[in-house]
C-alpha cells in the first residue's frame, strides 16, 4: 500500500493592529512575502472585533493607537479564554523600559521597537509562532 503524501501545513495566521498606513503596507508586505496570512487593522477595537473569527496563531499591536490602544487590546486579548493562549508581539516608538516591562507583565510575548527592520520582525515572528 502507497504511502498518502501528507497535506501541506497551513500557512500561520497573524492579525495586526498598526494605526500608521505605510507601517501597516511594511508589516503586511514582508509578513505576506515571507508566506504567512496576514489581516491588518487600523486600531484595536477592529482587531479585537475580528479575533474570535480570524483564529490567529499571532497577534502583533502597536502600542499608541486610537480608539483602542495596545495597552488595553493586550488586556482584552489576555482575559479572553479563546484569545488568551495567542502569543502577541508588541511595537512601539515608545522605548522606555517602563513600557517594555508593562506590556510583558500584561501578557506580551515579546516587544519591538519602532523603527524596527522587517527582516528582524519576520524572525520574532517565526520564533513566537514556534514556541
Amino acid at each position: 500500500m502507497a504511502a498518502t503524501p501528507s497535506s501541506p501545513e497551513p500557512a500561520p495566521r497573524i492579525l495586526a493592529a498598526e494605526d500608521d498606513a505605510t507601517t501597516r503596507r511594511l508589516i503586511e508586505f514582508k509578513l505576506k512575502r515571507d508566506g504567512f496570512i496576514v489581516e491588518m487593522h487600523p486600531n484595536g477595537e477592529d482587531l479585537l472585533a475580528r479575533a474570535p473569527t480570524f483564529h490567529p496563531g499571532l497577534v502583533i499591536l502597536d502600542l499608541m493607537m486610537p480608539i483602542k490602544d495596545g495597552y488595553s487590546t493586550l488586556r482584552a486579548l489576555k482575559n479572553d479564554p479563546a484569545l488568551a493562549h495567542v502569543p502577541v508581539l508588541m511595537l512601539s516608538g515608545k522605548n522606555q523600559e517602563e513600557d517594555v516591562v508593562r506590556c510583558l507583565n500584561a501578557g506580551a510575548a515579546d516587544y519591538m521597537v519602532k523603527p524596527f527592520s522587517p527582516e528582524e520582525l519576520v524572525v520574532r515572528v517565526r520564533k513566537l509562532l514556534k514556541s
